[in-house]
């Protein structure tokens, strides 16, 4: 199984697992499964932490450095990624979660979410 994590996910398997619920646990813990992040979640986290957001005060060159250390695969940003967010529905308007559902889609993984909003999408696309 290959999934790709959204941002929150990301933070929360790094710094705060409690908030994990018990099936992201399964899931990110199975041996089976190919876990991915997108360079959109660092990309969010150095956006959000220069705003002083308190969800976002990682240092997202430490958080890179760890998922990887961790057997995390990053997955890049592509133009066929960029212009695949047009194919979305206008559901919400957070561009970084639209770029990694265009990124899941494309890519053909499963993007995990906690985010209710999120998992309406059609597409490759799970709540957890």
């Amino acid at each position: 199984m290959t999934f790709l994590l959204d941002t929150h996910l990301l933070l929360w398997a790094a710094g705060r697992p409690e908030r994990l619920s018990a099936q992201a646990r399964a899931l990110l813990e199975a041996p089976q499964s190919e876990l991915f992040f997108s360079a959109a979640s660092l990309w969010e986290i150095a956006i959000k932490r220069s705003l002083g957001r308190e969800d976002f005060r990682v240092d997202p060159r430490w958080m890179r450095r760890g998922l990887l250390d961790n057997g995390y695969r990053e997955l890049a940003i592509t133009s066929e990624h960029a212009v695949a967010i047009a194919r979305l529905p206008l559901l919400h308007k957070d561009p970084f979660d639209r770029l990694l559902l265009a990124q899941a889609d494309v890519e053909g993984i499963t993007l995990l979410t906690a985010d209710a909003q999120v998992a309406q999408y059609p597409g490759p696309v799970r709540r957890v």
